[in-house]
């Protein structure tokens, strides 16, 4: 086969790919690059050192913005029960996340009067870190989590859950034995979901006539602001601002009433909706508001996406740059966690066990494994202490204050907190 042909034989291969790309809310056809991130295995897969020879299988992080809707995505490479079927993360190893959601159950009670004749539901309820407090409040509760290893730790909570994934099929059933929702949680599951139209119709079935949904997920136009590009991964799929979001919302019979913008995980929205036919819920100018502030960012037209690339770029450099030099100088470098977040950022950057030795995390089902592609080991907490690295590179920065407080004996030996995220910051 001579060049040309081969060539030829490339460029139609690619044009089969473009065509199989469309959005996953409106079907648009996809050709806009929002980042190209590489190559990176799935971010919740935690090897051991005896399954290192069976290798490790990489997917690409090409997100793409739909010049329609405006929703950026990821291709779906893996099967959500691939991704989700057995999970390690649990979401009741963060203290700070943890009052977050105390907080938010108090508020839903107080401002949508709960009581133990209402009914809650979460799903994505994972190890039951939010229901638990609607459950000391005598509210009852059901969970909606796909993992049994996590759901299984909610039960013994006292968090009935259901192991199964959400959409229509669930919602139908649900509803025909009489248990719609007057509360819908759904908080950092709407990214995770990759068939969005059948997960939120599902609300909607779900949802008793005046029930109320919130859903709480990390805030596009602050992931761009805040050049928050670890936040992309495998296991999120979507990725949202409010405009969007209210059209896929209005696409299924619903309406956004409010929105709040939460400082949790470096800048998230907290959408209160509806059914469209709710009289009850009148639209809060906190809406508008926002959705306006967003236009004015250039999140309304496709042209107004094109700036992320250049800025990441520069945080890649600066970082690498820090870790060489320190590599150089013979500074030992650990880092803290074990966060998604922690593969998008260590294999975009090339960072491997070469610049950082190891890293911590508290949680103990991912101590004593590695973390994916990298293979830098994760140790308990404690083992900051026995080394006393000279730097520690915080991987989930959104939680810097919280774990800077648990680590600030490693002043005692000079040692230094690193932030990468939204740029290079050592404390």
């Amino acid at each position: 086969m001579t060049a040309t042909a081969t060539n030829s034989a490339l460029l139609e291969e690619f044009q089969q790919q473009d065509d199989l790309r469309h959005c996953r809310f409106c079907g648009a056809s996809l050709s806009r690059t929002f980042i190209d991130l590489g190559m990176s295995p799935l971010c919740e897969t935690y090897p051991s050192a005896n399954n290192l020879n069976r290798g490790e299988v990489y997917y690409p992080l090409h997100v793409f913005v739909c010049e329609e809707c405006f929703l950026v995505q990821l291709q779906e490479y893996e099967s959500r029960e691939a991704i989700f079927t057995d999970y390690p993360y649990f979401s009741s190893y963060s203290d700070s996340w943890l009052k977050h959601c105390e907080a938010y159950c108090k508020k839903m009670v107080q401002r949508f009067g709960l009581d133990n004749r209402k009914f809650v539901v979460e799903v994505a309820s994972n190890d039951g870190y939010l229901l638990q407090y609607f459950v000391r409040q005598h509210v009852p509760v059901l969970g909606i989590e796909p993992a049994g290893n996590v759901a299984k730790v909610a039960v013994q909570k006292g968090v009935p859950t259901l192991v199964e994934f959400f959409g229509v099929e669930l919602a139908k059933r649900l509803a025909g034995e009489g248990r719609c929702a007057d509360l819908i949680a759904g908080n950092n599951v709407l990214a995770q979901v990759p068939d969005l139209n059948d997960f939120v119709e599902g609300l909607k079935i779900l949802l008793k006539p005046e029930g109320v949904l919130t859903l709480e997920f990390p805030h596009l136009l602050r992931l761009i602001e805040r050049n928050e590009f670890d936040t992309i991964y495998h296991e999120h799929f979507s990725y949202f601002s409010m405009l969007t979001t209210r059209r896929i919302l209005e696409a299924h019979g619903m309406k956004a009433f409010d929105v709040e913008e939460l400082a949790s995980h470096g800048g998230s929205l907290r959408v209160c909706a509806c059914r469209a036919e709710n009289r009850v819920r009148e639209i809060e100018p906190t809406v508008e508001r926002l959705i306006e502030q967003e236009e004015k960012a250039g999140l309304g037209s496709p042209e107004g996406y094109d700036g992320f690339r250049e800025q990441v770029k520069k945080t890649k450099l600066s970082l690498l740059d820090f870790l060489v030099k320190a590599a150089q100088e013979g500074k030992s470098v650990a880092a803290y966690g074990a966060p998604g977040k922690s593969a998008t950022l260590l294999h975009y950057c090339g960072i491997t066990k070469d610049l950082i030795d190891y890293t911590v995390d508290r949680s103990p089902h991912k101590q004593g494994k590695l973390l994916p592609g990298t293979h830098i080991p994760i140790y308990p907490p404690g083992h900051i202490a026995e080394t006393k690295p000279d730097y520690v590179v915080i991987l989930p920065w959104n939680l810097r204050e919280e774990i800077m407080e648990q680590l600030q004996y490693i002043r005692e030996w000079g040692g230094r907190f690193v932030v990468p995220i939204p740029e290079v910051s050592i404390y």
